[in-house]
């Protein structure tokens, strides 16, 4: 990768471009919609799902890099979208979008990200900037896409320089439900869809909203609970309210320090009630702060759908999907938290559990189901838990 921020103009054909803070400039094609957005550069390993990776809130802020080459042969279509609310402000591939071959689909992955204001480049050789990437940790960006190829690529690169990057950034406020929310989505059926389910005699789940996946909800829904959804700056008192018998600490964006600023002492109250609590992603990285650990920024982060992790119970290894640029620093577990999961790729904690209390969290994404029904347990054990 050459470093040629002092020549500006693009190759002939070029529509897209990539701005690293360092300087560094990637020429390929855009497609999507046509402009500029700033954020971290990441990759993800998944073979498909792209279409639920970039309605993902939890990467907010985010330039999604796709390892897997082909992208779009799925296409996309309105019942796999993962949450209405911004997630990804873009991607990049190494080949151009593949057209669609799916018969669920309502649209091409092109069309539907030029729809939702995203924006896409390819072009790009995505194993360089992998590489890069993993030595180099993730970097500050800009993606732009121009149908001429005009670029102003020194502003564009003040914009990446300037931009302050996820580290003590809350972004859950901005990815949030506004109010309370009583979920109806059951599991997804072939030819019939999403089941509407809401039944007031089930166990009642209040789900604290940081930037959550809403087959998170169906998952909760499925292992036999209702779900009410509330904001991320919920008091105790608007949680109580509800009568929960639990509750649930969704997923989200950002820096679960920055976030745990006003959420780490509802939990913390929650947690002297003896509520039950289960947490997910930066629901857990905020209830492991909860407790008394730490957070640390990942070199490069976690985020794919083959992802091994070993259950320190019994040894049984899951197969999960990630999505976290933060991780629990498991050398700051005290005495009264218990480590249960750990990544068999780097050895970074994957989940705890309070001892004394009915309350825990995994670092993956169970919702998810890449193995594909290896974590479903976890909603069965957390729903089982409310009686």
């Amino acid at each position: 990768m050459a470093d040629p921020a002092s020549s500006h103009a693009p190759p002939k054909g070029a529509s897209g471009v990539l701005v690293l803070s360092d300087g560094t400039v990637l020429w390929g094609k855009g497609f999507g919609a046509i402009g500029a957005a700033v954020g971290e550069v990441c990759f993800n390993t998944s073979m498909t799902g792209y279409q639920e990776v970039m309605t993902d809130p939890s990467y907010a802020a985010q330039i999604v890099t796709f390892t897997f080459p082909h992208i779009g042969n799925v296409g996309a279509n309105d019942e796999d979208l993962e949450s209405n609310v911004d997630g990804a402000v873009g991607c990049i591939t190494r080949e151009e979008i593949t057209l669609n071959s799916n018969f669920r689909a309502t649209s091409e992955f092109g069309e539907w990200m030029e729809a939702k204001g995203k924006i896409g480049l390819s072009g790009i050789d995505t194993r360089a900037l992998t590489r890069r990437i993993r030595m180099n940790g993730a970097p500050n960006a800009v993606i732009a896409h121009h149908p001429r190829g005009d670029f102003d690529v020194p502003a564009l690169l003040e914009l990446a320089r300037n931009w302050p990057g996820l580290e003590g950034m809350d972004l859950a406020k901005d990815v949030s439900r506004s109010k309370q929310q009583a979920w109806q989505g059951g599991p997804w059926t072939l030819g019939q869809g999403y089941a509407d389910v809401f039944d007031e005699t089930l166990p009642h789940v209040v789900a604290i909203d940081y930037g959550a996946k809403d087959n998170i909800f169906r998952n909760l829904v499925q292992a036999g609970a209702r779900v009410t959804v509330v904001p991320a700056a919920s008091t105790v008192d608007d949680i109580l309210a509800l009568k929960p018998d639990g509750v649930f600490l969704s997923n989200g964006p950002g820096d679960p320090a920055a976030t745990g600023a006003y959420a780490v002492p509802v939990i913390k109250d929650l947690l002297e009630r003896d509520i039950p609590i289960f947490g997910i992603c930066l629901g857990h990285q905020m209830l492991a702060i909860a407790a008394g650990a730490t957070t640390t920024k990942m070199h490069q982060g976690h985020r794919g759908a083959n992802h091994p992790v070993k259950r320190n119970q019994d040894g049984v290894v899951e197969i999960t999907s990630m999505n976290h640029g933060f991780a629990v620093d498991n050398a700051t577990l005290p005495d009264t938290v218990e480590e249960t999961h750990v990544s068999l790729f780097d050895g970074s904690n994957c989940g705890i559990a309070i001892k004394g209390r009915k309350a825990f969290g995994v670092q993956y994404h169970p919702e998810a189901s890449p193995g594909p029904q290896d974590s479903f347990y976890l909603f069965q054990k957390f729903v089982g838990s409310l009686g």
